[in-house]
């Protein structure tokens, strides 16, 4: 259980859309606030999610084979093909599609998307987070979750280090522009620009990842 949390906190973390998102809240007005309901919110949706299977398994985990462990396994399973396609599909469309003059010049420009995130509330970005959540991924936790044996403290240390490893991006971030926060501005626009040229490559990759892990690990132990 443990290291299958690991890697799917890694790449959620990782994964490139909720970075992008954070990146403009720190920028905006306020930004360090904004960032701390972000990432508040962030949380509040992993410890829900967490608590909501601890409740159904009672805390502990179902026995192997059992209707409740084969199910959480075929939902590993179906969640790792879902990336997977995911990843592939993002992969083909990169490479068949330009975006037209017309449509790029369409698009909203960064200083409005900033002026946009400057006049939003600390609840508009505790909302953003919750919407940009990759739930995908985070089921693919939950589903690991039905695992954890709560009679055994190791298990609690797992789900911490899954919360934390989830959010260490966000955090990283938050504390840098709490700290230094001229540095952090630069190195910021920096990322954005980053991400901006190569968000899509970066949804690939951490899809295909993660879907590739979870589709093995799952017919492994289906199988085994």
């Amino acid at each position: 259980m443990l290291l299958d949390l690991l890697v799917i906190g890694l790449v959620i973390t990782l994964y490139p859309l909720p970075v992008m998102a954070f990146v403009l809240v720190l920028s905006a007005h306020r930004g360090v606030w904004k960032g701390l309901a972000f990432i508040l919110a962030w949380l509040a949706c992993l410890v829900a999610v967490i608590a909501l299977v601890l409740l159904l398994t009672g805390g502990e985990p179902p026995a192997p084979k059992s209707p409740p462990s084969t199910a959480a396994l075929a939902a590993k399973l179906a969640i790792g093909v879902g990336l997977v396609l995911y990843g592939g599909h993002r992969r083909r469309r990169r490479r068949r599609t330009e975006v037209p003059d017309s449509a790029a010049a369409a698009a909203p420009s960064q200083p409005s998307l900033n002026s946009r995130m400057d006049q939003a509330s600390v609840w508009s970005a505790a909302g953003l987070a919750v919407l940009l959540q990759p739930w995908g991924m985070v089921g693919a936790g939950a589903a690991t979750v039905v695992d954890a044996d709560l009679s055994h403290p190791q298990s609690f240390l797992a789900l911490l280090a899954f919360c934390l490893l989830a959010t260490s991006s966000l955090l990283a971030m938050e504390l840098y522009m709490v700290f230094a926060p001229g540095r952090a501005g630069r190195a910021l626009t920096g990322l954005r620009t980053w991400l901006s040229d190569h968000k899509d490559p970066a949804i690939v990759v951490t899809c295909l990842v993660l879907g590739l892990w979870l589709v093995g690990r799952s017919l492994y132990e289906l199988t085994s």
